[in-house]
């Protein structure tokens, strides 16, 4: 018996020691990954979420790649106009019989696939370069005809014009049709554009729309658009839209529902949304008290006022267990690329080794050792 009692208590030693070295586990658990030497010599800052600094908190500096800009909706006029590249069609009426263009069988002359220059003017017979670019459907009508009418009295005019590049806008993907979009009038918005294409594409995760001017790149969700009319810009010729998928994530790791790579699925995520989207933490390992969000600054954003933070990595903490903890996690924003980990329970290597230990005294029983 008492060789027995030595035995076990050699195996409980042994057992022990391994459970502080070699077992295996989910996860961290939450004294490993906080354990720094002195305080100076810390290279991360531990921040604990709570009601009390949530306020400072929301005022530190965006993390994960900075975001696009929009442009607010600034109506134009009800109709579109000319610019270069657009074509001009010309119905002609004359009944003059002495007329330059028509003859005594044909009254009509029909004028076809007249191109604005770069330089704004078209060429049309007997008036040689007349400058349209800038002018509306109606005020081009009214030039030509007033200028023909000096050389063929008789003579009435109508005018169609088809939008060249700089008249129309381009819409690559994410809707129903794509393509390009002749503007109808300078008030042509995102909203109308998005609309005439056939709605967004179903199935995209929180789509997201860009728009291409020129050089500059502006960006916004279709929640945020659908939100408030203010956003939904006036489109201008030349312009490019792109709806595609929120691109953004966090990872999340340890003792979660799912360790993964988690995409954001609405424009804002909080660290109670994000607990949610891995599946929650497991209910045997998990340390509900341990939830850290781990997230790098740039140093060109450090603050050393007490303002933001005062070190490139920072270790957010949250404690599930509470009220305040819970509330506050409800209202503490993830940023793109942080890591939520769920930490172990310290309990957990305990309880492996206690039931190695009871598997030891009952494979020692079973053997008469």
């Amino acid at each position: 018996m008492k060789l027995l009692a030595n035995r076990l208590v050699l195996t409980a030693t042994a057992l022990l020691a391994l459970g502080a070295c070699t077992l295996p586990r989910g996860g961290p658990v939450q004294s490993e990954v906080l354990r720094t030497e002195t305080d100076a010599q810390r290279d991360i800052m531990v921040m604990s979420v709570t009601k009390a600094n949530l306020p400072d908190l929301s005022r530190w500096p965006a993390t994960g790649g900075g975001s696009l800009g929009w442009i607010d909706r600034q109506p134009g006029a009800g109709s579109a106009l000319i610019s270069a590249g657009d074509m001009i069609d010309l119905t002609i009426w004359d009944n003059d019989e002495n007329s330059l263009l028509t003859n005594p069988t044909q009254k009509v002359v029909d004028i076809r696939g007249l191109p604005i220059s770069a330089s704004g003017t078209v060429f049309i017979p007997y008036l040689d370069h007349v400058m349209l670019s800038g002018l509306t459907h109606e005020q081009a009508r009214e030039l030509i005809q007033s200028q023909l009418g000096a050389i063929l009295p008789a003579a009435q005019v109508q005018l169609a014009i088809t939008p060249g590049r700089r008249n129309s806008v381009e819409i690559v993907g994410g809707v129903i049709s794509s393509g390009s979009v002749p503007l109808p009038d300078r008030s042509f918005s995102v909203l109308s554009l998005l609309s005439q294409s056939g709605g967004v594409q179903p199935g995209l995760r929180n789509p997201q729309i860009k728009l291409v001017r020129g050089n500059a790149i502006y960006g916004i969700s279709v929640e945020r658009l659908f939100s408030d009319p203010q956003y939904d810009a006036t489109l201008r010729g030349g312009d490019k839209v792109i709806i595609e998928d929120d691109k953004r994530y966090f990872l999340s790791l340890g003792a979660a529902g799912e360790e993964d790579l988690q995409y954001f699925t609405k424009d804002s995520i909080s660290a109670l949304d994000a607990v949610s989207l891995i599946g929650g933490v497991a209910d045997a390992t998990a340390n509900p008290q341990g939830i850290l969000i781990l997230r790098e600054y740039a140093s060109s954003t450090l603050r050393y006022d007490g303002t933001g933070p005062d070190r490139e990595r920072v270790v957010f903490t949250l404690d599930l267990t509470t009220s305040d903890g819970l509330f506050s996690a409800r209202r503490f924003t993830i940023q793109p690329k942080d890591l939520v980990l769920v930490s172990e329970s310290p309990l957990n290597s305990v309880r492996t080794v206690l039931g190695l230990i009871s598997q030891t005294i009952g494979l020692s029983r079973a053997t008469g050792i």
